[in-house]
Order: C-alpha cells, then sequence, then structure tokens
C-alpha cells in the first residue's frame, strides 16, 4: 500500500510550479509578446518575402536608363525642379520637403515593364539606394520615398533624384548574384573544413586530458583533469559571433578573423565530446592489455584507440556540418563568406540576391545534413 505524500512534499510541489510558472509569465512580459501584430504586419514584409521567394540565379543583359529630378532638403535650399508635362519625366508629389517627410514619386513615360531604382545622388557625389519599383506596360511606376537628412542640399545645390531603368534583353545566362554567391559558398565550404581540421587536431590530444578515467589519478592528474575541463567549459561559453567580433577588429574582417573563431569555438565543442567519448570506453580490453605487461602507449593505441575512432569520426564530420551553418552566421559580422555576402545584399536592399545566397545556403546545407547523417550510419 502506498503512503500518502507528506504535507512538506505537498507544499514543496506546489511551492515549485508557481515558482515555474511565474518563470513563464516572467519570460513573457520581458519578450512583450503580442501575437496580435502578426496578421496586421504581414504585408509590410510582402515585397521582400517575395524577392526572397524569386532569386537572382539567372539574368539576361539589361538596357539601362536615368532620369533625374533636382529634390531640395530643406524647402528653400536650393531651386526647385520645374514640372515636366510630357515625355519621360519623374513627378514628385511635392517639389522640396523637410528631413524625414514621405512623399510619392512618379515616374510617367520610362521604359515599360523594366525594374526601376530609386536612388538619392547626393550633392556631394555619393548615392544612396532608396526603395525599387517597377514599370507597368504604359512605363508608369509610383513609390513612397522618405526624404532623407543625408541628402539635404549643400551651398545651394541640391541632391538628385535619380531613377535607374533596367531592362531585360537577350538569352538566359548565370547572373552575376549567382557567380559571387558561387564563390562565397566555395568560401564558406573550406572555411568550415579547415575551422573543423585544425580544431581535431588540437582537440584529439588534448581530450585525453579531460578524460576522467585517463588522466584522474593522483593529485597531479586531478589537477590536470580540472584545468583542462574548465578551458574547454570556459572556450564553449563563448558565442561565435562573439569569437568572430574579437578576430575581427584584432585582424581586421575577412575569411581568416572568421576561420580563428570556427576554430576556437570549435576545438572547446570536440574536445568535450571527445573527452566523453573516451570516458565512455569499455574497460575490458584495457584490462586484458595491462595484465599481459602492455606499456601506457600501448593501452592507448591498441585498447582506447580502436574503441574512440569511429566516435571521433561521427563527431568530427557533424561539427562541420555544424561549422557550415554558423560561418554563414559569422558572416554578418565580417567573417567572410556567404554570410558576408548575405549581409551585405540586405543593407543595401538587394533582396533577390540576398535570397539567392540564402537558397544556396539552404542547399548546401540539406546537402551537408543528408551526407553527414549517412556516414555516422555507416560508422555506427
Amino acid at each position: 500500500m502506498n503512503n500518502p505524500p507528506s504535507r512538506g512534499k505537498i507544499t514543496r510541489n506546489i511551492l515549485l510550479a508557481l515558482l515555474v510558472v511565474a518563470a513563464f509569465v516572467g519570460s513573457w512580459r520581458v519578450t512583450e509578446v503580442d501575437f496580435g501584430k502578426l496578421l496586421p504586419n504581414l504585408l509590410n514584409g510582402k515585397a521582400i518575402t517575395t524577392a526572397f521567394l524569386t532569386p537572382d540565379f539567372f539574368t539576361r543583359d539589361k538596357t539601362i536608363k536615368k532620369f533625374q529630378t533636382p529634390f531640395p532638403i530643406p524647402c528653400g535650399s536650393a531651386p526647385a525642379a520645374e514640372p515636366l508635362s510630357t515625355g519621360p519625366r519623374l513627378v514628385p508629389s511635392v517639389s522640396c520637403a523637410d528631413p524625414k517627410v514621405k512623399f510619392t514619386l512618379e515616374g510617367f513615360s520610362l521604359t515599360p515593364n523594366s525594374d526601376v531604382v530609386v536612388r538619392w545622388q547626393l550633392a556631394d557625389g555619393r548615392t544612396l539606394t532608396a526603395v525599387q519599383a517597377k514599370t507597368d506596360a504604359q512605363g508608369h511606376f509610383s513609390a513612397e520615398v522618405e526624404s532623407r537628412p543625408i541628402a539635404a542640399s549643400i551651398n545651394g545645390v541640391p541632391a538628385q533624384l535619380e531613377v535607374e531603368t533596367l531592362t531585360p534583353v537577350g538569352t538566359l545566362k548565370p547572373s552575376q548574384a549567382a557567380r559571387d554567391v558561387l564563390q562565397a559558398m566555395f568560401v564558406t565550404f573550406f572555411m568550415a573544413l579547415l575551422s573543423t581540421a585544425f580544431a581535431t587536431l588540437v582537440a584529439a590530444p588534448l581530450s585525453f586530458l579531460a578524460a576522467s578515467n585517463i588522466i584522474k589519478h593522483g593529485p597531479i592528474g586531478t589537477t590536470v583533469y580540472y584545468i583542462s575541463r574548465s578551458i574547454f567549459n570556459l572556450l564553449r561559453s563563448y558565442d561565435p559571433l562573439v569569437m568572430a567580433t574579437i578576430f575581427g577588429f584584432w585582424l581586421s574582417f575577412g575569411a581568416f578573423p572568421g576561420f580563428l573563431a570556427l576554430t576556437v569555438v570549435t576545438i572547446a565543442s570536440l574536445g568535450k565530446l571527445f573527452s566523453e567519448a573516451v570516458e565512455g570506453i569499455e574497460s575490458g580490453p584495457i584490462e586484458a592489455l595491462q595484465a599481459t605487461g602492455a606499456n601506457g602507449f600501448q593501452v592507448v593505441i591498441y585498447g582506447i584507440v580502436p574503441q574512440i575512432v569511429p566516435n571521433f569520426i561521427s563527431f568530427i564530420i557533424y561539427h562541420w556540418d555544424i561549422n557550415i551553418r554558423i560561418s554563414t552566421i559569422i558572416g554578418f559580422v565580417g567573417g567572410g563568406g556567404i554570410g558576408y555576402y548575405l549581409s551585405q545584399q540586405i543593407n543595401l536592399l538587394n533582396y533577390h540576391q540576398a535570397g539567392t545566397a540564402l537558397w544556396a545556403i539552404v542547399i548546401v546545407v540539406w546537402a551537408m545534413d543528408f551526407l553527414s547523417s549517412e556516414v555516422r550510419k555507416k560508422l555506427t
């Protein structure tokens, strides 16, 4: 017959349940969860989502035409443009505006069915992309533009609203984005491969120092064990993004700092996995070798290594797969590879090119996940 739970145990369970509920309530408030915002804001991401779903893998040669009109910011800082009523023209809803004011820009009689890029041609010669659009069959487009403070007039010289129309001509061919993405993806692929290889060379021998059944014997061995474990745990506590940022400021940004960041993090991760694999070996083969008079080196080579090699190879392949994913993220902080290309295209509002990079990442990650799982199946 089961004894009923004591009053103290019931009270403890109630307090634990209340603590869990309080933690979830606090988490809900801190993260400001508001699912009601999802539906009303879906249309805000329509253009971006559409561009991501139509990547720029193929292209055709394009005929480029440019049209400009002066636009003083703020009003009175420079002469405004005389409105045109015929021919190819740009017509803003206002002839000038103060900074951070939104207005409508329309184009008439431009090249039909063409992509449109609206830019600010600044008074100092620089350019700033504003929005993208597309002309209809009559060569008309309409887009909302914001008067940017950086486009303010300088010494009475106004910035220019510049519209560039790009009309496809000729046959399909691989786009520049596809070629750039392929090159960046190779950088990511081999950056992950090299960092995994270097990390393996360092983590494999160090893992024996962090395995309790190998090294944790006597005061010196115990000290070495705890120091090794502490180093692995310390390195694992740093996110790859943090490591990439540190190496980026140290060595300038590029693929090399990204490789170093991946290597350091992978050493810690593989070191922990390897040491746990060593701790999980069967003691029977080791005891048999020791009974025959084998020395310590022979015990490791013939009793330990054959047991850990399959696990080591599985961990290495799996972490190579992980590093490809991580390397795409550290590219956002200047770590090179496909992630850096993706961040550049998003910052430039080139969403079709960014979609090309995203699809390339999805394809490579899927392929690596499939291959690594197949290899692990063969080893187990």
